[in-house]
């Protein structure tokens, strides 16, 4: 069988895509492994530059149409640059909305043609934005044309089953994954921080945990952020070292040398930083994370057992859990690693999403 796959277009990703062994190939959502499974995988980055030039004009005038509708666009210039693989194979799955989008208002319109597995990260607030009737209308139908899809949260999961209604397609919550023999505890005495915040979500609440680094000099902070937070963070007290633009490899660095990683994130649907806090719980470290609702259910996570978890936007509840937690972390972070090699490694990810992507060809077929 052949999957096409369609990415978010991103430095980092494209690294992944040419790096064998990165440990950062997560960011290809199993492309890798459905291979070792057999499959034929394409993807819309193949090529090296930008999409073909008609491809950009027609994306910009369908973006410009879209907007002016009322709708919600997306990436089209890399879907139309990259239609012809798109319909030469069996199952076409979108990994990301700005993607995603343009597949299902294609796949609408007749111009795709293969089952589309559809990933939602962050789709709700993204359909409030639609702003009448018409386009709530289109968009609803265009993804009820979706074969199944895959969320990351049960409760994005159970929004987008009451928005679609009786004809909503299958909305699959699937658990993310980590790699638990690359993410393994080991000793690390470099000391790098006694808290360590990693991320470049937008929903990332870097502002609390700055506020609570100002109150408390003798100890020393690590963030790592992504470029929009960093300039947000030139403020930030002395006790606090902030980086940008760092791989993977020391990432994990970093969070293998923390005492504890702290993960505040502003309340939302979609993200509970839930990559980098299963990362940290591989890694054996105690967790102080917000309780957003990406993370709330389905993660088997549970306050004072593998993880602390504070509501979002409390900033003297995190402040008291996080002074808890440095002064005891040791069984939290082992029980954490238990959960994590119990429920969430990435070969159960990626059997997850094979079975998925087989099942829209079975139907198709």
């Amino acid at each position: 069988m052949t999957a096409f796959f369609a990415f978010r277009d991103a430095s980092d990703r494209r690294r992944a895509l040419v790096t064998h062994g990165a440990l950062d190939r997560y960011r290809l959502f199993g492309l890798d492994e459905l291979r070792t499974r057999g499959w034929d995988v394409r993807h819309n980055l193949e090529r090296a530059g930008a999409p073909p030039l008609w491809a950009r004009a027609l994306g910009a005038v369908t973006n410009r149409v879209l907007r002016l509708l009322g709708g919600y666009g997306g990436d089209f210039a890399s879907v139309f640059g990259s239609l012809r693989l798109a319909n030469g194979a069996d199952v076409v799955f979108a990994t990301a909305d700005t993607v995603g989008i343009p597949l299902i208002v294609l796949k609408r319109f007749s111009v795709l043609r293969p089952p589309v597995v559809y990933t939602s990260i962050g789709l709700p607030e993204r359909l409030v934005q639609l702003r009448n009737g018409s386009m709530r209308r289109l968009y609803a139908d265009a993804l009820r044309r979706a074969a199944a899809i895959v969320v990351y949260a049960e409760s994005e999961a159970q929004w987008l089953r009451t928005w679609l209604g009786a004809d909503a397609p299958r909305v699959v919550f699937v658990p993310f994954g980590v790699d638990v023999e690359a993410f393994a505890p080991h000793v690390n005495d470099s000391g790098d921080a006694d808290v360590v915040s990693v991320g470049a979500d937008p929903r990332r609440d870097f502002a609390l945990l700055t506020t609570i680094a100002r109150r408390h000099p003798d100890l020393r902070f690590g963030i790592v952020a992504g470029t929009e937070h960093a300039r947000a963070l030139d403020s930030a007290p002395p006790n606090v070292a902030v980086e940008t633009d760092v791989p993977l490899e020391r990432v994990r660095e970093r969070l293998a040398g923390a005492r504890v990683v702290a993960l505040p994130v502003r309340r939302n649907s979609y993200s509970g930083a839930t990559t980098v806090l299963l990362q940290a719980m591989a890694l054996g470290k105690p967790v102080v994370v917000s309780r957003t609702d990406a993370i709330a259910v389905g993660y088997r996570l549970e306050d004072g057992v593998n993880c602390r978890l504070v509501e979002p936007g409390d900033e003297a509840a995190f402040e008291r859990v996080l002074l808890e937690t440095l002064a005891d972390p040791r069984a939290l972070g082992a029980r954490a690693r238990e959960t994590v090699e119990r429920e969430f490694s990435w070969q159960r990810y990626t059997d997850t999403l094979s079975d998925i992507l087989s099942a829209a060809c079975t139907r198709a077929h």
